[in-house]
């Protein structure tokens, strides 16, 4: 079996996330939409999830599935024969930019329409994240590959946002899941404006398609910008400050000491 992506601390002790179950779900998620409070540590290429504080969570940040998620339609039910899911595979760990301009413009690409999975939706930059790589610098390597922007070191200041739990098919009238993910949402600030960093808003479609986890982040984007000048947002990320390496790199950093650098 691979090396674990998504941990959780559900006993006092981690362990892996099972491809088989919601997330949300083993979180102790109710019926309700959520979102739900979750405490996460960051590692190399790793997700630390629980319920509830323990040492080295560097953040709680909120948690959410779709109201269709096959998954906790799964969890519900009795499965019938033929619906058997893989009992030695993990949940992938993923992490998505929400790239803000100085002038509050955000970044939004467009997935082809040639593509098998969720083609020509809007989404925000983002993708796997590598064994051993910072969350970080995979989002800014991410940015880069899909938008070809590089972000100048020291112009930038990042914070987390939120957790989003996907499935592909995304529901079970689609047929059995096969794939199983945590997307980190990313919130990065650069202070140069939509005209620096050149890009220009494009569309060529008659109909336009945001997936339902864009709209989650976006949606805590906005709360993220009335927090700014009205207090901390209830339903939002909450940073917990702390003197470890990880705590001071969830920190929103100001705005001369942006971290992590793309890979070419």
């Amino acid at each position: 079996m691979a090396a674990a992506r998504v941990l959780l601390l559900l006993s006092g002790r981690p362990e892996s996330a099972s491809f088989a179950q919601s997330v949300c779900g083993r979180l102790g998620a109710g019926p309700g939409l959520g979102p739900w409070p979750t405490y996460c540590g960051l590692k190399r290429g790793q997700l630390l999830l629980s319920d509830k504080p323990f040492p080295g969570a560097s953040a709680r940040l909120p948690l959410q599935r779709p109201p269709f998620c096959p998954f906790a339609a799964l969890d519900q039910q009795p499965r019938p024969p033929g619906t058997e899911l893989p009992t030695n595979r993990g949940v992938d760990l993923g992490v998505a930019i929400i790239l803000q301009t100085s002038d509050q413009a955000v970044l939004l690409t467009r997935r082809t329409r040639t593509l098998r999975v969720s083609p020509n939706l809007w989404v925000p930059p983002g993708g796997h994240v590598e064994l051993h790589e910072e969350l970080l610098d995979g989002g800014l390597r991410e940015l880069w590959e899909e938008s070809g922007l590089q972000l100048p070191q020291g112009q930038f200041s990042w914070v987390p946002l939120g957790l989003w739990e996907s499935a592909y098919p995304p529901m079970l009238s689609w047929g059995l899941p096969k794939y199983h993910h945590i997307i980190l949402y990313l919130l990065v600030v650069s202070q140069e404006s939509q005209q620096q960093l050149q890009t220009t808003p494009t569309s060529t479609e008659s109909t336009e398609r945001v997936s339902t986890g864009t709209k989650f982040a976006l949606r805590l984007w906005l709360q993220h910008l009335g927090s700014v000048t009205s207090g901390p947002c209830e339903r939002g990320a909450h940073v917990d400050p702390g003197p470890t390496k990880e705590e001071q790199n969830m920190d929103p950093l100001p705005p001369n000491q942006g971290s992590g650098k793309p890979s070419a």
